[in-house]
């Protein structure tokens, strides 16, 4: 038998599951350069979502089980070998890595402690939101990382209007508020969609509540407008947008600490809130933190060269929000890292599929550029407001509305048509405009 390559892809997020889902189809009948390649995804999730729409779970607006991919069976489909575990640990030297033994929720143990051998290693583990060691954001606020954390701010939500219906005292101060701290993409996006599900969630019997009096969606930003890593056209449509909607907007707020039910800033002011949401900031994981002995920045980044590579170790790649890659064309030419997105994940998937076979036979690779194509941010079912094609026209053109929304969505279904093909994509996609037109019918008569 020919020697066999192996490829360890650790994260299964956008680029993780896109990468393996490539790979495992390239691989399953043919070889590169006289060598097999095997193809191993490890996660410490056992299903895929894409991580833009972890708000519309939160919000309840997007049913999850229509949505979140099981990584087992997108192994069995696209021929890659599927580990559920945790990354803790590397050994360098003998090229293998640590996975944690995996307990379920009732303490039972369901995988053991692994070592996996790789030839050439991907990490593609994602961000965690950054508190910047703000008190009290551990202890009190729920932060939107997963879809663990996004189903458990929807129970909490509903808790809490039940609990406001069924209670024979007055509403307390804060109560049913939602206060979200961090006016960046998730914030913002979480800040419009509360405000239709909330109101959805009202209708259905719970007359004892007005939503128009009692339920309150706040939004907190330290800087001095909304969505600060946009422009300022973008910040002010944004911000006009959910004036309309009824949600409260403060800008230049820092937040000083976090207690339960209560948010106090740095300028004195206490806001109370029921549900305290913390969306401020990005950065690694803590333990990638010289993981290894690989080279780290600031946000426990892996420094990585524009080929992809870490810095201390030509076989082990990083990509996605996790990878501190060079983008000289930030800054107006004076240099920067790639911005964690996921059109930075996509396209760094790319280009590793693009240049695995060069990979495998140690030959010298070509650079990872970036091309920004614009930000979106969603706004509701029927607007958005972002820009569009940025990097490639050398400015920014503003789009809004229903076509921004329309815009929005293709992303997703990009990602769709990565894990999927697009027969299966076309077929979901008119299964579910049908089954939309006939609730619609339905709801009319």
């Amino acid at each position: 038998m020919s020697e066999t390559h192996r490829i360890v892809i650790v994260g299964g997020g956008a680029g993780g599951l896109e990468l393996a889902t490539k790979l495992g189809d390239r691989y399953a009948s043919s070889q590169s350069g006289g060598k097999k390649v095997s193809v191993t995804l490890i996660d410490r999730n056992r299903t895929h979502i894409w991580k833009p729409k972890l708000h519309e779970i939160a919000a309840g607006s997007m049913d999850l089980g229509d949505q979140e991919l099981d990584y087992i069976a997108q192994a069995h489909w696209h021929h890659f070998s599927f580990r559920l575990g945790e990354l803790v640990n590397i050994d360098r030297s003998k090229e293998q890595i640590q996975i944690a033994a995996f307990i379920d929720e009732s303490g039972e143990l369901v995988t053991p402690e692994q070592w996996i051998k790789y030839d050439t290693l991907i990490i593609a583990i994602g961000s965690l939101t950054n508190d910047f060691g703000t008190p009290g954001v551990e202890q009190y606020s729920i932060r939107l990382e997963s879809q663990t954390d996004a189903k458990r701010f929807h129970l909490k939500m509903i808790n809490a209007c039940l609990r406001a219906q069924t209670q024979t005292t007055p509403l307390a101060p804060g109560q049913l508020h939602v206060a979200i701290i961090g006016a960046g993409a998730t914030g913002v996006e979480l800040a419009a969609e509360l405000h239709r599900t909330t109101r959805a969630v009202i209708s259905y019997g719970l007359d004892r509540v007005d939503p128009n009096k009692d339920l309150k969606v706040i939004l907190l930003e330290a800087a001095p407008r909304i969505l600060p890593a946009l422009s300022e056209r973008i910040s002010s449509a944004a911000e006009n947008l959910l004036d309309e909607l009824g949600v409260e907007v403060m800008t230049s707020a820092k937040v000083e600490k976090v207690l339960p039910q209560q948010i106090y800033l740095a300028n004195g002011t206490v806001i109370p809130a029921e549900l305290i949401v913390w969306a401020a900031g990005v950065k690694a994981p803590a333990f990638l933190k010289d993981f290894g002995g690989l080279e780290t920045n600031q946000s426990n980044q892996l420094t990585v060269l524009p080929t992809l590579q870490t810095t201390r170790d030509p076989h082990i790649f990083a990509m996605g929000d996790c990878a501190a890659c060079p983008w000289e064309e930030a800054n107006g030419g004076k240099g920067g890292i790639v911005p964690p997105r996921a059109q930075a994940a996509h396209q760094q998937a790319s280009h590793i599929y693009k240049e695995i076979d060069s990979i495998i036979a140690g030959k010298q690779l070509k650079a990872y550029h970036y091309r920004d194509f614009g930000s979106l941010v969603s706004l509701g079912e029927f607007s958005s407001v972002g820009s569009m094609m940025g990097g490639l026209i050398g400015g920014s053109l503003m789009v809004d509305g229903l076509f921004a929304k329309l815009m929005y969505l293709s992303l997703y279904k990009l990602h769709q048509l990565a894990l999927h093909g697009w027969i299966k994509v076309t077929l979901d996609t008119i299964s579910r405009l049908i089954h939309r037109r006939t609730d619609s019918i339905v709801k009319l008569h």
